[in-house]
């Protein structure tokens, strides 16, 4: 194994010649290569949606796209209105306006309801009669109060159209389900349906939702309108699924942008204060910058857009980028400042630092990829395209930065970050390394005892999906929606899809009686945490009752379903033929489906998953026939899908990142068992830090899950640097406690400094306008800070222990490759240039 690492080196250093002599050739190519690249960033998309983090075949998304197909949109904007009085004449005058405001002003419209247009059923002698609630409005006291008592003691307004108390009203906006950008508009498209529907076979598998340009001009058009009418009297809050995308979509924006230009910033006083020289500031933040931009082109090329998980990556392919160009530049300015030959220390240094930095690179781009086979696109799209961005810039570091170093003018004489700055490290680094070293027993069972403390933490560790909680509590979207919740139960829906197998199987009593059973059983679900969940159930059923009631002379004990399938068939084709097209987004034109649809309360995606599947099952025993099928999809139902994924995608990358890992350090080292020892570096951070969670409360959502394996991708680095010379320096001595000593002063500084790179680079989040962001930077860089800790004080005290012992020294007899071991105490080497 040391002749294999002896020859990969010198292949390192036989590369550092080439790169040499053919600098400008190796740029040129560079440079075509880079230009190629960013050629295709203007191809660059986003998504923010819910439907963006599924995979195009996932049977989920298939029965939600198909659902869309056939009903519409059911993830609206909606908006709150809060007035004195909202059985006022004056208020409903502005009501109006507002609402006819809204139908010409926004685009890509389907409908606008609210207590203007939403449908009144009544009967007037044998005459069906629908039309909207507010056709004229109420001229009289008197008439105001007949309109009050219908609105209020109506089945379907209460929690859909009015607050119970009757102080909010809403204005619903939903808009295509579909764009129209890349596809023929089909004009037959939703109730005027093929008799061949199938699902999973529809055209919806081709047709997009709306892109999120065409959801933004939506939000903004909406947003204009609600400016010039939110007044004191006329109170407006807007929210719903369009919204909340939008507010993601500005937020990463300008987030990204806040967190690559404080990144510059930072990434360069602190290469400034390292190096004392331009080319250790420029040339690290060209190679790292361009890498970055590159890996990001391969998003745009193989269509993968930005998403609220990838969005980490620019800062995460920085921050990782110039740690591992600080290891190269380290060891070159201070091979130049020895001897003046800067072919020599372009050849030393990656002979040095060529394998670890690319075992560092690897194992990073393991944890990352351990993503990849995910069930959540998001997820996989950040393993593979952050596995691959970490070697472009490890291919970038390699070859791109010798060439450069090459090239650029440099002078021996500059000292590098002070003399005075320098030897108060080394007097840091040595009392560390003999602290570690002469302590090693305490050191081990003080580290063993805080891991215990901490793991105890991991039992209080809670699983969690509400993305409300990513906003800030002094956000205005977060305050409508809290706001919309209490006041209006709700407006996240579940949507049941009953499929009665046969045409005009709605007209069916009992499938009626099922379905009206489902919605009771869904209206008196409670949740174990938050009580209440849904605030509203709507179906077919309710234009049934409102028909029956009409038809039998308003009174209100015929608001029922009829027990006669003629009576049902008469009834619905009477509706029908009303005027009003409510009904083809509750039915098929076969009458063969039916939607049930449960309004409910934002809660955790953990709280969906019970409620969904207690759903599932109640249908599975009210439906059992062959033909019946009911299907359970909608917006709540895509949530509860994300944490399923979530938490499987992260018990699977967690177990494959360790064994990479764990494979890889056993590789490097040579060593199955020296491997083995090396993990518990790695792995304590983890440990600790979701101990922590646990302690504090902080929940593993979809940003933190990957805490976990992106921590342990980085952490080996240290560990990585740290074995490789702290081997490299026992074979020259046989002396632990010299061995350690010179690995701090040399490898030691780097890994300092890289780590306080990273940490500054990741807890740049806390400047994140979401909270879920601002959580996962703190998290990383405290794991970060850890794993250093971990690095430079139990290591040391590991190695100490073993070589401690007769058996252990034979061990280190064996991994350093010589045939004994002597205690020698050789004068420290000088570090300094």
């Amino acid at each position: 194994m040391s002749t294999i690492r002896a020859r990969i080196d010198a292949a390192f250093e036989l590369l550092g010649r080439r790169l040499y002599q053919s600098r400008l050739k190796t740029l040129l190519i560079m440079a075509l290569l880079v230009a190629a690249l960013l050629s295709q960033l203007p191809n660059m998309t986003r998504d923010t949606s819910n439907e963006g983090y599924f995979h195009p075949d996932d049977p989920v998304l298939l029965s939600y796209n198909d659902f869309r197909e056939q009903f519409g949109r059911e993830d609206m904007i909606v908006i709150a209105v809060n007035p004195p009085n909202v059985f006022d004449r004056s208020f409903l005058k502005t009501l109006r306006t507002f609402h006819e405001a809204l139908e010409q002003e926004v685009p890509y419209l389907d409908e606008v309801t609210s207590l203007i247009n939403v449908r009144n059923t009544r009967g007037e002698g044998d005459e069906l009669i629908v039309e909207d609630l507010l056709e004229k409005l109420p001229e009289t006291p008197e008439a105001m109060a007949e309109f009050k008592e219908r609105v209020l003691s109506s089945k379907l307004y209460p929690n859909l159209y009015i607050s119970e108390d009757g102080r909010f009203t809403t204005v619903l906006i939903e808009t295509l389900a579909f764009s129209s950008k890349g596809t023929e508009e089909d004009v037959l498209a939703g109730f005027e349906d093929e008799a061949g529907f199938v699902p999973g076979e529809s055209g919806s598998a081709a047709r997009l939702p709306l892109t999120e340009e065409e959801n933004s001009e939506v939000v903004r058009a909406a947003e204009r309108v609600v400016s010039r009418f939110d007044k004191p009297d006329f109170s407006l809050r807007m929210a719903g699924p369009p919204v909340n995308t939008d507010f993601f979509n500005t937020a990463i924006q300008r987030d990204v942008a806040t967190f690559m230009t404080l990144s510059f910033i930072v990434f360069s006083a602190f290469l400034f204060i390292l190096f004392r020289r331009v080319a250790g500031v420029v040339l690290p933040l060209l190679v790292v910058f361009l890498g970055m931009l590159s890996s990001v082109s391969l998003m745009a090329i193989f269509d993968a857009p930005m998403t609220t998980v990838t969005t980490i990556l620019p800062s995460f392919l920085t921050a990782v980028g110039i740690g591992s160009s600080v290891h190269v530049l380290a060891v070159f300015f201070r091979r130049f400042q020895q001897n003046g030959n800067k072919e020599d220390a372009v050849v030393y240094a990656l002979g040095h630092s060529g394998l670890p930095v690319l075992m560092t690179g690897l194992t990073t781009a393991a944890g990352l990829l351990s993503f990849s086979t995910s069930g959540l696109a998001p997820v996989a799209d950040l393993g593979i395209f952050g596995g691959l961005g970490v070697m472009v810039i490890l291919v970038y570091t390699i070859i791109m930065l010798p060439a450069l170093l090459a090239l650029w003018p440099l002078r021996q004489h500059v000292r590098i970050g002070g003399a005075k700055l320098t030897g108060r490290m080394d007097r840091l680094l040595t009392g560390i390394a003999d602290f570690a070293t002469s302590h090693a027993r305490g050191v081990v069972i003080m580290a063993a005892a805080l891991i215990t403390v901490f793991a105890l933490g991991l039992i209080g560790l809670e699983f969690s999906h509400n993305y409300v909680k990513w906003f800030p509590r002094s956000s205005d979207i977060r305050k409508s929606i809290e706001l919309i919740d209490k006041e209006l139960k709700g407006f996240t829906t579940v949507e049941a899809v009953v499929d009665t197998g046969r045409e005009n199987g709605l007209y069916d009593p009992h499938i009626m009686n099922q379905i009206d059973v489902l919605g009771r059983f869904a209206q008196g679900y409670q949740d174990r945490t938050d009580g209440t969940l849904v605030g509203k159930t709507v179906s077919v059923l309710n234009v049934l009752q409102e028909t029956n009631q009409a038809l039998n002379e308003n009174r209100q004990e015929f608001y029922a379903v009829p027990q006669n399938r003629e009576l049902i068939a008469q009834e619905l084709l009477l509706f029908e033929n009303s005027g009003s097209d409510d009904l083809e987004k509750m039915v098929d034109s076969q009458f063969r489906k039916a939607r049930l649809t449960m309004k409910v309360i934002r809660v955790d995606a953990a709280a969906y998953f019970q409620f969904i599947t207690a759903v599932a099952n109640k249908a599975k025993d009210l439906f059992h026939d062959n033909e019946e099928t009911v299907v359970v999809t909608g917006i709540a139902s895509l949530f509860s899908r994300i944490m399923h994924l979530s938490l499987e995608s992260m018990a699977r990358s967690y177990v494959i990142a360790g064994i990479v890992v764990t494979v890889m350090m056993i590789l490097l080292l040579g060593s199955v068992r020296f491997g083995l020892i090396s993990m518990a570096p790695n792995l304590a951070p983890i440990v600790v830090t979701m101990g922590m969670m646990g302690w504090i409360g902080i929940p593993l959502d979809m940003s933190n899950m990957l805490l976990g394996t992106i921590a342990i991708g980085l952490a080996v680095d240290d560990t990585i640097h740290f074995f490789h010379n702290f081997r490299r320096y026992y074979i020259q001595n046989r002396n632990t406690a010299e061995a350690v000593r010179q690995t701090m002063l040399t490898t030691g500084r780097a890994m300092v400094f890289t780590t306080i790179v990273l940490v500054t680079g990741f807890w740049l989040f806390l400047f994140a306008s979401l909270v879920n962001l601002i959580h996962f930077g703190l998290l990383i860089g405290v794991t970060l800070i850890i794993a250093l800790l971990a690095d430079i004080l139990l290591a040391p005290a590991i190695m100490a222990m073993i070589t401690g012992t007769k058996r252990g020294s034979r061990m280190m007899e064996r991994w350093g490759g010589a045939s004994s071991v002597e205690n020698k105490t050789p004068t420290p080497p000088s570090v300094r240039p």
